[in-house]
């Protein structure tokens, strides 16, 4: 369901998704998807309000968006070219193998070895993202695990998916997703990624309580987030 309103000069247009839950959630995933999840049963009425009340904070991401150069960087998966891993840049190597079935990356010295039957390009790329969300799945589990300590609540599940416009998310049911390129961030920015959307086990929106919850396992939360903002365009294929 789509609903709108205006909020100043500013035209406000959004997705309503209801499910079974207690609160009502909204985020901005870019310019025009803006997205309010409600709980089943909440009027046109309630929803709308609750959007005014966030509507100063819904501009600010709107225009935050509309002054970020997310242009993709262009690929073309040849020697020499490179990929980040843990927020540093390593090169490609290729090699041929033409009796290879599956094809195979390592991180070897420094370098991404792919070894593949012939330099199709598909071929190479879906074999680097397969080894991303390889890397991706083990990474982030232990990071959980380590966080752990900090939360009386446990993950339902931990999986790793193709999300485009965000690092993570937390269900109703308090599975935790994760964007396979996550990988790719710096240790601590991959830390912040993790304990975000731990905190979401907690408090579905981004109230004070999650903020503080944040901030209580993760003072520096800000720095790590920042990171992802003038880096988060580097973290593709």
């Amino acid at each position: 369901m789509k609903l709108e309103f205006k909020y100043g000069t500013t035209n406000i247009e959004f997705n309503v998704v209801f499910k079974n839950r207690k609160t009502m959630e909204i985020s901005v995933e870019s310019p025009d998807v803006i997205t309010i999840v409600a709980p089943v049963g909440t009027s046109e009425e309630q929803i709308i309000d609750k959007v005014k009340s966030k509507g100063s904070w819904i501009i600010q991401k709107i225009y935050s968006f509309k002054h970020m150069h997310y242009q993709p960087i262009p690929r073309e998966f040849v020697c020499g070219e490179s990929f980040m891993y843990l927020g540093r840049n390593y090169s490609m190597m290729i090699e041929i193998d033409p009796n290879i079935k599956i094809p195979e990356v390592k991180l070897y010295r420094g370098k991404f070895i792919v070894t593949v039957k012939d330099k199709a390009e598909e071929s190479i790329r879906k074999a680097m993202e397969q080894w991303f969300r390889d890397r991706a799945k083990t990474l982030i589990e232990e990071r959980v695990n380590y966080y752990q300590r900090f939360f009386n609540i446990r993950p339902a599940a931990i999986k790793i998916k193709e999300q485009k416009k965000r690092w993570g998310s937390c269900t109703s049911k308090n599975e935790l997703l994760f964007n396979w390129r996550c990988a790719m961030a710096k240790s601590s920015a991959l830390d912040y990624i993790v304990v975000h959307e731990m905190c979401h086990m907690y408090h579905k929106d981004h109230s004070k309580e999650f903020w503080e919850l944040l901030a209580s396992v993760l003072p520096d939360y800000e720095v790590r987030k920042g990171w992802l903002k003038n880096y988060g365009v580097r973290m593709d294929l």
